[in-house]
C-alpha cells in the first residue's frame, strides 16, 4: 500500500472506504433491495471471485445503482461453475449465474439487473425451499 502523502489523499481513502462499506451493510429493508451474493469459498477464491465481487460494486456505483447490497458467501455447491454469482431481485426468486468474471459482470449488471433480460451461463436450481 501506498503511503498517503496529504490530508487530502487520506480525505479521499476515507471516502472510497465509506462508499465501498456503504454497498456491501445495507441490513435494513433488504428485500426492497436487489441482492449479489458472490460465492467466497476456497474454489471461487480460486477463480477469481474477490475480483468479481469488486467489479459488481464498481460498476453499480458507476452505474449510479443504489438499491443493491453486496453479500459474501460459503460455497454454493457449482465449484465447476466458478466464480458464482446469485442475484435477487426484489420480489423475484434468486438466479445463479456461473463463470462470472471479467465482461460477464458488466452483461449481468447491464441487462439482467438493469432491465430485466436473462443472460447465459444461469445455473438452474434443483432444490425447493422448506416452505415449498
Amino acid at each position: 500500500m501506498a503511503k498517503i502523502g496529504s490530508l487530502e489523499e487520506l480525505r479521499k481513502l476515507k471516502e472510497k472506504t465509506k462508499n465501498a462499506t456503504e454497498l456491501r451493510e445495507k441490513g435494513h429493508d433488504i428485500e426492497k433491495l436487489v441482492q449479489v451474493k458472490v460465492s467466497m469459498a476456497t474454489c471461487g477464491i480460486a477463480s477469481g471471485a474477490r475480483e468479481t465481487l469488486a467489479d459488481f460494486m464498481r460498476l453499480s456505483r458507476e452505474k449510479g445503482i443504489e438499491n443493491i447490497v453486496f453479500t459474501q458467501t460459503g460455497c454454493m455447491g457449482y465449484c465447476h461453475s466458478e466464480p458464482t454469482v446469485e442475484v435477487t431481485k426484489p420480489g423475484e426468486d434468486p438466479i445463479v449465474f456461473g463463470n462470472v468474471k471479467g465482461d460477464r459482470v458488466r452483461e449481468i449488471v447491464e441487462k439482467y439487473i438493469l432491465k430485466g433480460e436473462l443472460v447465459a451461463d444461469i445455473i438452474p436450481t434443483a432444490y425447493k425451499t422448506i416452505d415449498q
